[in-house]
C-alpha cells in the first residue's frame, strides 16, 4: 500500500505542478496568448481555463476532498488534455507540440488509478471489519 501511495502522490504532484505552471503562463505569457489565437480559441477561454486548472489542482491536492468532487477534477483534466491534443492535431502542429497532452493524460491516469486503489482498498477493509 505504501508503494501505491508514493505512486499516487508523485503522479498527482506532477499533474498539479504542470497545471499550476500552465495556469500561470495563461495569465502572463504573450506567447501562450498567441498560441490560443493560433488554435482558434477566444481570449476569454484562456482565462477561464486557467481558473479551472487552479481549482482542479486544489481539489486534487487536498486529501480531505474525496468522492464526486475529486472525480470531476480528474474528468475535467482528462477533457482538457484530450481537447488540447485534438486542437493541436487539428491545427497541424507537429507531434513535438501535442506529445505533452498525451504524456499528461497517461500521468493523470496513473494518479486516478492509484487514488482508486487507495480509496477502494480503504473502503473494502472497513466493510470487512
Amino acid at each position: 500500500m505504501k508503494k501505491i501511495r508514493i505512486i499516487y502522490w508523485v503522479s498527482t504532484i506532477i499533474i498539479s505542478a504542470m497545471m499550476l505552471m500552465s495556469a500561470a503562463m495563461y495569465f502572463t505569457s504573450a506567447q501562450v496568448k498567441a498560441g490560443f489565437t493560433h488554435l482558434g480559441y477566444p481570449d476569454y477561454f484562456r482565462v477561464e481555463l486557467a481558473l479551472a486548472k487552479l481549482a482542479g489542482l486544489i481539489v486534487l491536492l487536498v486529501p480531505l476532498i474525496k468522492g464526486v468532487i475529486k472525480e470531476w477534477a480528474y474528468f475535467g483534466f482528462f477533457i482538457t488534455f484530450v481537447s488540447a491534443l485534438i486542437a493541436h492535431i487539428n491545427s497541424g502542429d507537429p507531434s513535438s507540440v501535442w506529445f505533452m497532452p498525451v504524456l499528461l493524460t497517461f500521468i493523470l491516469g496513473v494518479s486516478w488509478w492509484s487514488y482508486h486503489k487507495i480509496y477502494l482498498s480503504r473502503n473494502v477493509s472497513q466493510i470487512k471489519a
